[in-house]
């Protein structure tokens, strides 16, 4: 059974987090922008990362760092993305080493991530400056001060934990997580920091690490735009003391439950967070003849522009739906599939064997006035189904991203 709980990433065993302002972005003047996360013990470390070909300092000096499958601590900023910047492997260097000194521990110890504008130098001097109070901050309870300091234009805290069992030992898995914009499917999706108290090795941590994200934050688009900077990283310490899990047995499957389950929360609190939304969409795609068609019908759904445009202005136009699966190049058969729209206000069918159906105009504009929306497809080919999450393409979008870097 997997429970709720409170604490974000300091609801495992055995972690303490903190977040301070130091002022990396002169324009915010109060803004908490530079978090730590620490392990009291060595963790088995695992991440993923961007698939875009341009990839931020950061990124490469924690690929480095985590050659050996181990990290202690996470140091990151908000404010400059670090990337195509001058100095950025220095910078990204001196940030680890930086929080070494004011924690006691090494260089190689830590995951580093920034977040923020590209191409502009990182104010390495303010982050500096600001990591003794960041290091003498770390508490048990600091979870929310750490979820704040990593917002960009996010406009809600991503912060999540469960509690499961493994082997009779009560183990627990936290979040924090950022992204509200230039997030879409590969790999990271968006900096994403996970925490558990579960023992694991790290190549069965890596393992379930990248099939829990290839089901809940690489299903999320907000703008199709694929980040420099993604990265989905996580630290388990063994703290709850349950056996090692070294084989994958039913241990290893109740944990890549929960963690799986806890990833698909955080990715539809990004997903509803996104820049500009006013909703959040869901996307389910039912019998398909595989789970990659599914998966690739469901995604092209939520990346659709016009489909995005029509969601904000509840407009039932499920013609675009069928329009976006029709370029996705999943194999289907148009004239198989029934398109419905459902919220908390109800649903109703509007497109059946391909064709469009009769249906009430005031009704379909109540169910799609609600917070989330879900477009259900059912292309009667199989058995395999995928949900995907995005959001609606809003006027704010425009606003927000049309001088973001000033």
């Amino acid at each position: 059974m997997i429970n709720w709980i409170e604490g974000g990433i300091t609801a495992p065993k055995g972690f303490r987090a903190s977040g301070v302002h130091a002022g990396v972005k002169s324009s915010n003047s109060d803004k908490k922008d530079l978090a730590l996360i620490v392990s009291d013990c060595e963790a088995a470390a695992a991440a993923v990362y961007t698939r875009n070909r341009v990839k931020a300092a950061p990124i490469y000096v924690t690929m480095a760092h985590l050659e050996d499958g181990a990290a202690t601590a996470v140091v990151v900023n908000s404010g400059n993305a670090n990337a195509c910047a001058p100095g950025g492997a220095e910078h990204a260097s001196a940030m680890c080493a930086s929080a070494a000194k004011a924690t006691g521990l090494k260089a190689s110890d830590f995951i580093v991530a920034s977040t923020g504008v590209i191409g502009q130098e990182l104010n390495i001097a303010a982050i500096e400056a600001a990591m003794p109070a960041c290091a003498a901050a770390l508490s048990a309870t600091g979870s929310d001060a750490a979820a704040t300091a990593i917002m960009t234009t996010d406009t809600k805290k991503k912060e999540l934990a469960v509690e499961f069992t493994v082997g009779g030992k009560t183990c627990r898995i936290g979040a924090i997580s950022k992204g509200s914009g230039m997030i879409h499917p590969n790999m990271g999706t968006t900096l994403s920091f996970v925490t558990t108290d579960c023992a694991i090795t790290p190549a069965l941590l890596h393992e379930a690490l990248t099939a829990c994200v290839n089901v809940s934050l690489n299903r999320v688009s907000i703008d199709g735009d694929t980040s420099t900077n993604d990265m989905c990283c996580v630290l388990a310490n063994g703290m709850a003391e349950n056996a090692l899990i070294d084989w994958k047995n039913e241990d290893y499957d109740a944990f890549c439950a929960a963690l799986r389950q806890l990833l698909i929360e955080v990715a539809r609190s990004i997903a509803a967070d996104g820049e500009g939304a006013s909703r959040l969409i869901t996307s389910h795609v039912v019998g398909a003849r595989s789970e990659e068609t599914a998966e690739r019908l469901a995604k092209e759904i939520i990346c659709s522009s016009l489909v995005k445009a029509a969601m904000f202005g509840a407009d039932a136009n499920w013609g675009r739906v069928l329009c976006a699966m029709g370029y996705s190049k999943a194999p289907f058969r148009p004239e198989f599939v029934d398109v419905s729209f459902r919220s908390c206000a109800g649903e109703i069918a509007v497109c059946a064997a391909g064709a469009g159906l009769p249906f009430d105009e005031a009704l379909a504009k109540q169910i799609l006035s609600q917070d989330e929306i879900i477009i259900e497809v059912n292309v009667h080919e199989g058995e395999h189904a995928c949900t995907c999450w995005g959001c609606d393409l809003t006027y704010d979008y425009v606003k927000i991203n049309g001088d973001y870097r000033t």
